[in-house]
């Protein structure tokens, strides 16, 4: 399950990727099909020419006004924050090509293999911010061997030797190894934020060492990551001197951490905002840090319980909370004591962010707090509030932009205690609503059309139906009017992800409707290749297509080929795609990259495909690909 972070929501930077995108490195005068966005595929390239007038093909400029019009362009795009903005002014011309280049400091790669990274630091040279990601997401559910690659020590070495004043570093779903975080905190001077999110591989010696190297360090979030215990005690290994910290989270470090030491990071560090401890931290050790850090805006509460021992002492926790006038953001509740919730609720007025989604809490537990949350804009919760909970939340956030429910029990036979009424009871009370994540057990296509006219401003919809090929449990129907009726009247709609019985109508809706859709989940679905053509054909802006046990074959997928070159990734895994197939696109499309990943899936056929990865790149097929996976 994922952790709610400052920079995963609508309002706060939740899921953007406010950070410049490379597009390609080769020069303007490369043929368009290698002309879409480097990290997350793009449109089709616009034109290149830069002319003058008189029917002219070529880009033309007096020889005496070169270094003028460089500088005025320079000027220009510093004003480009954008990054695909910035991509589609570096197609113009030669000119605009190399301006572009000089002038950005912040590089995006949305796929580590897209582009080799002394291309990118060659093209690149005053780069101090930049953000990598690795592993496709469905990684995240086992469906990827753990050795399968995304490392990043080809990244940090390339990156050490060009880009010494580097401050910024987000990574997402990258092998990071002590190694390579020595390399990191020893290379770069000015470094001040390290963002790694569902990273693994490394531990808290590294940790000790970026702490210890990185003097002037702001920003040090751990977001899911799987961090090993090295037996270390990191956080003794900041500075003994007033620290420039403002955020600080660790919320997913599974072990030990020095309270001491902590207490004392936290008073010598003015400027911290940010504080999201794991769930060695009691609710006594929070009352403490509470209490020197009142300026807290972001928080992570640790465990939010208390040992016999420490149960026994009386303090005054609603003081404490009282006393953080800035608190906006609140999450952790690891192991919770209900006990102990009514001392949040002089903070609950000023939310505008509540993470529940470890905290397995009832309907009545919840009323108390919701109520008090009219600013709420971002709420995550275990299904364990049940669909009156749900309703609760209803009645009272109405400005809530972001939904997402996860389930207390993931199983696909589990009783599911929220359903197509709580899904309705949000439709009709939040209709701001933006984005939602909704797992439950049962759903009925009334109840997801009812959301697609009461939420019309959504851009995120992500139904899980936990249960296979579930109908509309009232009608017994497919729930393909339900997703039809998202795509038709929702339309902001960028990301989908579909589940319950579908039907190649359903594909068909999106395919038709779905002109802005971005990223489409899909699994378990479909009755033929029909349904995967629908949505190859029909949707342009698409850029990220995670499928998994559906009966896609050959067919559907040679639909696509006048799109790959446009997208990030293709992902299939226990569909009907032959290794001919692969050959066969991997033929046509050179600069495509097309991996088949053998997954030792007993009984099926030889000649199917266990999984197939295909993914744009200017550098070929990666070096470092293991045994199991095969590149064509």
């Amino acid at each position: 399950m994922s952790h709610m972070t400052s920079n995963s929501s609508p309002s706060s930077s939740i899921g953007s990727e406010e950070r410049s995108e490379m597009s390609e490195d080769e020069e303007p005068s490369r043929p368009s099909s290698s002309a879409s966005d480097l990290g997350g595929g793009g449109g089709a390239a616009k034109s290149r020419i830069c002319s003058t007038g008189g029917g002219g093909d070529h880009c033309f400029v007096p020889s005496y006004s070169d270094q003028v019009l460089e500088n005025v362009l320079e000027n220009v795009l510093c004003f480009l924050s954008d990054r695909r903005d910035r991509n589609n002014a570096s197609l113009v011309c030669k000119s605009w090509f190399k301006a572009e280049a000089m002038t950005r400091s912040e590089v995006f790669i949305g796929n580590c293999y897209a582009v080799s990274p002394k291309r990118v630091t060659r093209r690149f040279a005053q780069v101090t911010s930049m953000s990598v990601k690795g592993k496709p997401r469905f990684a995240d559910f086992g469906l990827l061997p753990r050795d399968w690659g995304a490392r990043f020590s080809p990244w940090v070495a390339a990156m050490a030797e060009a880009y010494r004043a580097l401050e910024k570093l987000y990574l997402k779903r990258i092998d990071v190894s002590n190694e390579d975080l020595m390399m990191l905190a020893r290379s770069f001077p000015n470094f001040k934020e390290l963002v790694l999110v569902c990273c693994e591989e490394f531990g808290t010696s590294g940790l000790a060492t970026v702490a210890c190297e990185c003097r002037k360090l702001r920003v040090l979030d751990l977001i899911d990551c799987d961090v090993k215990d090295d037996e270390v005690d990191w956080i003794s290994c900041f500075p003994e001197t007033k620290t420039c910290l403002e955020s600080l989270i660790f919320d997913c470090v599974d072990c030990d951490v020095n309270f001491q030491a902590l207490e004392q990071l936290v008073m010598r560090s003015p400027s911290l905002k940010k504080l999201r401890l794991n769930g060695h931290v009691s609710i006594v050790q929070l009352y403490r840090l509470m209490v020197r850090a009142p300026q807290l805006t972001n928080l992570g509460t640790g465990s939010f319980g208390a040992s016999e021992e420490e149960a026994e002492l009386e303090l005054d926790y609603t003081s404490a909370f009282a006393a953080c006038k800035s608190l906006v953001c609140l999450s952790g509740f690891r192991e919770i004591l209900a006990d102990y919730l009514p001392a949040i609720y002089p903070v609950c007025t000023n939310l505008t962010s509540l993470n529940f989604s470890y905290a397995s809490i009832s309907a009545e537990q919840l009323k108390p707090v919701i109520c008090h949350c009219h600013k709420l804009q971002i709420l995550w919760v275990l299904d364990s509030v049940c669909d009156e909970g749900l309703k609760a939340v209803a009645a009272t956030c109405k400005d809530l932009r972001e939904l997402r429910v996860f389930p207390a029990d993931a199983r696909e036979d589990a009783e599911g205690p929220v359903s197509e009424v709580g899904l309705l009871a949000i439709s009709e009370g939040c209709r701001k609503l933006q984005s939602i994540l909704y797992f439950c057990q049962k759903m009925t296509n009334a109840a997801v059309i009812a959301m697609s006219k009461n939420c019309p401003d959504l851009e995120v919809f992500r139904l899980c139906i936990m249960g296979r090929h579930r109908p509309d449990h009232l009608t017994g129907e497919p729930m393909d009017e339900g997703f039809g009726a998202i795509v038709k009247n929702c339309k902001k709609l960028t990301r989908l992800s579909t589940s319950g019985l579908l039907t190649d109508q359903a594909f068909s809706y999106i395919g038709k409707y779905g002109k802005l859709v971005r990223t489409l989940s899909v699994g378990f679905a479909g009755d033929s290749d029909l349904g995967l053509k629908y949505v190859l054909e029909g949707c342009p802006k698409l850029q990220k297509l995670e499928i998994r046990d559906c009966p896609f074959g050959d067919s559907a997928l040679h639909s696509g080929i006048h799109h790959y070159y446009n997208m990030r990734f293709v992902w299939l895994s226990a569909c009907k795609v032959t290794h001919q197939c692969c050959k066969e696109i991997a033929h046509q499309l050179p600069r495509l990259v097309v991996e088949v990943i053998d997954g030792n899936v007993m009984g099926r056929d030889a000649n199917v495909c266990d999984t197939v990865y295909m993914y744009r790149s200017l550098d070929g097929p990666r070096c470092d690909a293991p045994k199991f996976v095969q590149i064509f």
